[in-house]
């Protein structure tokens, strides 16, 4: 009777693959609103009425508070009386202009006569301009006693009360925060930003036009925010004291979700790798020098250690920068089935007993 064949280990494994891969950085960052407005009045008086709640949706021109109008309501009838009477001496002026004018024509007045009545008629229409002037200004302060929001937002507490004295351009009544959209600040570091720098002019990695570059929130809670953004700039000055670059993205913020100061972490597509080397988290070892390996099966399907470097980790997913190339079969699962050396049975992974989360993470490296 012949002996039975031997049997060895199954493995799951995956074939490096070369492909496309954006670099992606995760940077801490900060919400701010687009736009903050402290609300001030444009004229001077007792506070009457507040017409808003606070924390509430304004749009501009939205009516916020009442000053006490009565000041100006008469400042506007006194400009309209002065206007009347302004106009009633502009008519007798111009009615004397023109009878000087006729005596002057009849040689009955001297032409010096007619030149002083000209000149007082322009004189009482110049005055009747100036009163207009006046009066429109009144009319500008009685319509400022209403004070109203600069820009649409959310207006916050309310720091006057009725009865309080508000001084013109000063007092701050309030303050309005634009949040839809928003914006996320975010550092990097100068060194990070000179390697990408180089590995541009290397071709290591290819540009992400700004406005193609994908930008993502992470949350406190490491949930991710559900609506993309775009990179507005990149600061054009380093930070003397962190070594650090601002950056700013913007974000559609229409549930009110993010709000000013939050602590978020900013995923940013920075570069695009043609020939990424990828494998699953899982595949990635630690030795006993802190360094990283995998283990490979060789065509001859014995096991042989690798040593690698990494990069980054993107969704459960390593980068690979050196160590690996295309066509080698790097292990996935089974790793306490062998030991290096050993001969083993691969599989593809796809085909093996995997997880849910493994699968779904085979699935960012196709």
């Amino acid at each position: 009777m012949s002996a039975a064949p031997p049997t060895y280990p199954d493995v799951s494994i995956v074939i490096v693959k070369p492909q496309p891969r954006a670099v992606v950085r995760e940077l801490p960052g900060r919400i701010a609103p687009t736009r903050v407005s402290d609300v001030r009045p444009r004229v001077s008086g007792i506070v009457v009425e507040r017409l808003f709640r606070q924390g509430s949706e304004v749009k501009a021109g939205d009516p916020l508070y009442r000053i006490d109008p009565r000041p100006f309501e008469v400042e506007v009838l006194a400009n309209e009386a002065a206007l009347a009477k302004a106009e009633a001496a502009a008519m007798q002026a111009h009615q004397q202009a023109r009878r000087v004018a006729a005596l002057t024509k009849d040689r009955a007045a001297p032409e010096a006569e007619n030149e002083k009545a000209i000149a007082a008629e322009r004189q009482a229409h110049a005055e009747v301009e100036g009163r207009k002037a006046e009066l429109a200004r009144a009319k500008l302060n009685l319509d400022y006693a209403t004070v109203r929001a600069p820009i649409d937002g959310v207006v916050g507490a309310a720091l006057v009360s009725e009865g309080a004295l508000a001084v013109q351009n000063e007092t701050n009544l309030a303050t309005i925060q634009q949040l839809d959209p928003i914006y996320a600040d975010f550092t990097q570091s100068v060194t990070e930003l000179n390697q990408l720098r180089r590995a541009f002019e290397t071709g290591d990695l290819e540009r992400i036009a700004s406005d193609a570059a994908k930008v993502r929130l992470v949350l406190d809670d490491n949930t991710l925010y559900s609506l993309d953004g775009k990179l507005l700039f990149s600061d054009a000055k380093v930070d003397a004291h962190t070594g650090q670059v601002t950056l700013r993205g913007e974000f559609p913020n229409p549930k009110r979700e993010l709000l000013p100061g939050m602590y978020v972490r900013v995923r940013i597509d920075q570069g695009l790798d043609s020939d990424a080397i990828a494998v699953p988290q899982q595949a990635i070892q630690r030795n006993g020098g802190g360094g990283s390996e995998v283990f490979v099966v060789k065509d001859d399907n014995h096991i042989a250690v690798q040593p690698v470097r990494t990069g980054s980790v993107q969704d459960g997913i390593w980068f690979v920068t050196e160590g690996l190339k295309a066509g080698d079969k790097v292990v996935v699962e089974g790793f306490q089935k062998f030991a290096a050396g050993d001969k083993v049975k691969p599989q593809s992974w796809s085909e093996a007993d995997a997880t849910a989360d493994n699968r779904h993470a085979l699935k960012l490296t196709r």
